[in-house]
């Protein structure tokens, strides 16, 4: 099935002749540079280094570092082909913590295989068809998922948003940055403040350069002005990604997040998070359950490896913060917008 997308997909993660293709987005806006690779480890470390990032598409990405794993076992005895798959496959799914759709992508690939009746090859041609479905999936959902988000967006609308959920972030189209984008690409006059996202810089570096791709109005600023831009001018909404939604609707999502749903809060801001369904963990009740990265110090003493404080010092770097789900006004999904209280509302979503 080809979807009729309304912005043209961003090249994030591609398969073509036994190697995977992916941009590598620690080099942007700068520099567009790919890298492509068939070797497993090399996509792991890509996932882990953040150079692919966003829970949809480290999820994608996961599935195809299982095929080239896969391809890189020799035997064609089926069992010990299983069992060597499904060790290295598990390894794959503990890269990154934190976003679940890396576990949820794995977990498909690994089913296919503990269930598969037949010969090794026909199991890899198997999972390289799977991991296929995933990302076509990705890009149907996240496209879905846009249409029904940019329905909430009225023509002339101020919008706010932090970390990248841009098709960067995404088989191609994106979670929240896609809403906007979609708004856009129907003729609606919508403007989106875009926050720099300290302390990797995803919007500043990345939803820069997706917005100038699809020529979206935006204006850039720190994550420190966001209180002074809702003060300032009248926000319809704010628009985050996530990349865990616990059962209850509890988000985690990009360090930062939690600030803008107090400031929006306080500000009567209409605050949204859009994600795939395959984002929301249903075996977990609660944001408490979510394990938060930690990331290096120097990710905040240095930008681009070069250093601006001391680094002898004490440094607190998470990853993410989980925003509690009564101070979520909708969880935008490719089912259609969840509402308060979501336990219920995802739920129907996930059994529609």
């Amino acid at each position: 099935m080809t979807t009729e997308t309304l912005i043209e997909p961003t090249p994030t993660i591609k398969w073509a002749e036994g190697k995977v293709s992916l941009i590598d987005q620690t080099k942007l806006p700068l520099e567009e540079v790919y890298i492509e690779t068939a070797d497993h480890l090399i996509v792991c470390d890509a996932i882990l280094r953040l150079a692919i990032r966003g829970a949809p598409a480290i999820g994608v990405a996961g599935a195809y570092a299982t095929v080239l794993a896969a391809n890189r076992i020799e035997t064609d005895n089926i069992e010990q082909f299983k069992k060597s798959f499904l060790e290295k496959a598990e390894e794959i799914s503990n890269t990154r913590p934190t976003a679940v759709n890396l576990k949820w992508a794995v977990k498909k690939m690994m089913s296919r295989a503990e269930t598969f009746e037949g010969n090794v090859k026909e199991l890899k041609d198997s999972l390289l068809s799977l991991a296929d479905e995933i990302k076509q999936d990705d890009l149907e959902r996240c496209h879905n998922l846009a249409l029904h988000g940019a329905a909430i967006i009225d023509d002339g609308a101020d919008v706010m948003t932090v970390c990248n959920t841009g098709g960067l972030a995404t088989s191609g189209i994106g979670t929240a940055l896609g809403v906007i984008q979609y708004a856009h690409a129907q003729g609606k006059n919508v403007h989106v403040n875009v926050c720099e996202t300290r302390p990797l810089l995803q919007g500043s570096r990345l939803n820069t350069w997706e917005l100038k791709r699809t020529e979206t109005p935006f204006t850039l600023i720190t994550d420190s002005m966001a209180a002074y831009t809702m003060q300032k001018h009248k926000l319809e909404g704010v628009f985050v990604g996530a990349d865990r939604i616990a059962s209850n609707g509890d988000t985690a999502n990009k360090i930062g997040t939690y600030s803008l749903a107090v400031l929006a809060k306080h500000h009567n801001v209409p605050f949204y998070v859009a994600a795939p369904l395959s984002t929301v963990d249903f075996d977990i009740n609660s944001g408490a359950d979510i394990p938060l990265e930690e990331r290096a110090p120097s990710e905040v003493t240095r930008i681009e490896d070069i250093q601006f404080t001391i680094e002898d010092i004490d440094v607190s770097t998470p990853a993410f913060d989980v925003t509690p789900a009564e101070m979520i006004d909708g969880i935008i999904t490719e089912k259609g917008v969840a509402l308060y209280p979501f336990t219920s509302s995802l739920e129907k979503q996930r059994n529609a």
